[in-house]
């Protein structure tokens, strides 16, 4: 398994450690419901190195991400950073990413760990195709990748910079700290607010100290911990984030998952001739009147949860399947996202979620399931 530039900080705070796409990451350190109550309450600190990070430069950079990415990229400032998926011809979903723009011809592209060696032969191929001047550079492993979230976590971020906490959500800035540059963003997973930083890898252990130098994360009411993929999962699942392999797949129309945000099916890039993968599929299926089944939420009674792949049942008639499902520490109940036959079901509705054990009885209800209260 490859491990990331912070396993040892891994090992020295007891973590959990599993394979997760190829990677050794902790899964967690003292416990999920105490990671995740952390991070709501206060804040955690998150080893995302193993998520892929693409850098895109060369006169045709904008061009080539024009034709990858659902969401348009042209209008970006520099210093801004952009949610998108990258479809495939079907209007399916090859996955999400984050596409950071530095100049005119410089870009980021962070993309999921399961599906790095995928779109890196998925970019390169439209890259040839259209002959497009653009050097493609995997830099996932000279690279580290840290988020720190949580409510008060730019109380601690203040003491270092007094620029990031003025930033706006999906902003970024680069900082040098002693002899390294880090990019730090308002960017985050978790429903909270909070940053994520790129940086070396091999100096990734010192900034970490530096950071961090003045938290004690192993006291009881630490500013900040560590916070592993389990609290992840159910940190993102209260705030509606979907997930790929859940909500998000090659075989899952993009226009099905609560994400029509970063899809641009508008007559300006049409007009400009650029068009992203996808499009006339998903041009198509709007035409049509919208996806056979959407993405909903539902609050389950009690503390049983729903897994992915159980079926959701209206009047004892199968409706559709869940794709995520987790007792949320912050609601005190079990929650769960599925896909839903389109017309069957509003908010309020009534359904049953069959886990092969009994059904589950719950209601449909708007998403997010929480909401960070603004500071």
């Amino acid at each position: 398994m490859l491990k990331t530039p912070l396993h040892q900080f891994h090992l020295d705070y007891h973590a959990k450690m599993v394979d997760f796409a190829g990677w050794e990451m902790p899964m967690m350190y003292t416990g999920i419901h105490d990671e995740h109550v952390q991070v709501r309450t206060s804040g955690g600190v998150f080893d995302v190195s193993h998520m892929g990070r693409v850098k895109f430069q060369g006169r045709h950079a904008r061009k080539l991400l024009e034709r990858l990415c659902s969401r348009r990229i042209t209008d970006m400032q520099a210093g801004q950073c952009r949610y998108s998926l990258v479809c495939n011809e079907r209007g399916g979903v090859r996955d999400d990413v984050l596409v950071y723009r530095f100049d005119e011809d410089d870009f980021l592209v962070v993309v999921n760990a399961s599906n790095r060696e995928k779109l890196l032969g998925h970019f390169e191929q439209v890259r040839a195709a259209d002959d497009l001047k653009v050097k493609i550079e995997d830099q996932t492993v000279g690279t580290a990748m840290i988020a720190v979230q949580g409510p008060k976590v730019m109380d601690l971020v203040s003491k270092f910079s007094k620029e990031i906490p003025s930033l706006k959500r999906y902003r970024f800035a680069i900082k040098n700290l002693l002899v390294m540059k880090i990019v730090v963003s308002r960017t985050g997973y978790t429903g909270e607010d909070g940053i994520e930083a790129i940086l070396p890898a091999s100096a990734v252990n010192m900034a970490i100290k530096l950071i961090l130098k003045d938290v004690d994360m192993t006291a009881a009411q630490a500013l900040i911990k560590p916070a592993g993929l389990g609290a992840r999962d159910t940190l993102r699942m209260e705030a509606a984030m979907p997930l790929y392999g859940h909500e998000l797949g090659e075989d899952i129309n993009a226009l099905a998952c609560g994400v029509d945000f970063a899809i641009t099916l508008d007559k300006h890039n049409q007009e400009r001739g650029e068009r992203f993968i996808g499009q006339d599929a998903l041009e198509k299926t709007a035409a049509e009147g919208g996806p056979a089944r959407r993405l909903f939420g539902v609050a389950l009674e009690g503390k049983r949860t729903a897994r992915q792949g159980n079926p959701i049942l209206v009047g004892g008639a199968p409706v559709g399947v869940v794709t995520s499902g987790c007792l949320s520490p912050t609601l005190g109940h079990a929650i769960a996202m599925g896909f839903i036959d389109a017309g069957r079901v509003e908010p309020g509705s009534s359904v049953e979620l069959d886990t092969g054990r009994g059904t589950l009885p719950g209601r449909v209800v708007p998403m997010p399931f929480y909401k960070a209260p603004k500071p």
